[in-house]
């Protein structure tokens, strides 16, 4: 090999190393300005979901309000122009006043309304968590393992169908007529949905993203855990939501077992008694707590299922 050629090899092999140099620099340059470019899209995006989250819920908030406040104006219309017997249907401002004075008076059911709230709450509380931390996990346990399916579901089938208050009798013998009575009927109502919302919702778990974990060495269980549960976790919201309108739903009848507090028991001494200010008072705190508790299990849904879309 000539001087020359010596030369123009070792020009090239120069060449090859200065492009080797650059390239990397300019790609890796033109990857940050492109990553720094989707940032500001993401957040520009970000920024108009919120907004849009904003003023959907402002407007759900408008709208909510004044179809409570036309439904009131119709009720105390109807009363005000005598429309409907005032002794069957007091008007919004008579339950007001009742509301307010039943805050400091114990007339006529022997307890204040505060007294009453607590004791309800309790009863329809302590049911709900005791089926919640029963009835979900056993759902998601059945819908997955197969076993466990064959041999909880015939039983579960046999009980299904009975209502909670047919219980109430075999709950006398075992429980008597206390507070755990009245959470065990609570508690009885309230199994069901969640059991049943559990089960279908891991039941509906992407067949694909079962695979794709046991193709990386996922074992039954880690894929029960990590993609079954999260996936029937929307169901399992929805399933807990029956199950709180449920509860609410039997608490008038969980307190007629010899209850000395409550809001049932409210409701049972003013229909007794003729007082219908004192019944739709009753109904009024009832429909209250359980739309709040609602609300709340509604943020709860949102805070843990956050990757949902619209939660």
């Amino acid at each position: 090999m000539t001087l020359t050629e010596n030369r123009a090899a070792a020009r090239q092999k120069k060449d090859i190393c200065i492009k080797c140099q650059t390239l990397p620099a300019f790609s890796l340059e033109r990857w940050e300005v492109n990553m720094a470019e989707d940032k500001k899209i993401l957040e520009q995006r970000l920024i108009e979901y919120k907004s849009g989250r904003k003023r959907e819920v402002i407007r759900y908030v408008i709208i909510s309000f004044l179809s409570v406040a036309v439904f009131l104006l119709v009720w105390q219309c109807l009363v005000q122009f005598k429309l409907v017997n005032v002794r069957n249907l007091p008007s919004p401002l008579a339950v007001l006043d009742t509301l307010v004075y039943k805050i400091n008076s114990k007339n006529p059911d022997g307890n204040t309304l505060i007294t009453n709230i607590a004791a309800s709450l309790q009863i329809a509380l302590g049911g709900f968590a005791l089926a919640t931390v029963i009835g979900v996990p056993l759902g998601l346990l059945m819908g997955w393992f197969m076993p466990i399916d064959m041999f909880v579901r015939p039983i579960f089938e046999l009980f299904r169908p009975v209502p909670p208050i047919a219980w109430i009798p075999v709950i006398v013998v075992f429980f008597g007529v206390g507070l755990q009575a009245k959470a065990m009927i609570i508690f009885l109502s309230v199994f069901v949905p969640c059991v049943i919302n559990s089960y279908t919702g891991i039941k509906l778990t992407n067949k694909t993203l079962i695979n794709v974990a046991k193709t990386f060495g996922a074992s039954s269980f880690e894929t029960f855990i990590k993609v079954g549960v999260p996936s029937a976790m929307p169901l399992v919201f929805t399933g807990l939501r029956a199950a709180l309108s449920g509860a609410w739903s039997t608490l008038v009848a969980a307190e007629m077992l010899a209850a000395k507090a409550g809001l049932g028991n409210m409701l049972q001494i003013g229909r007794n008694l003729g007082r219908s200010d004192i019944v739709v008072c009753g109904m009024a705190v009832i429909s209250v707590l359980g739309a709040f508790m609602g609300i709340l299990l509604n943020w709860l849904e949102g805070k843990i299922l956050i990757w949902k879309i619209g939660a």
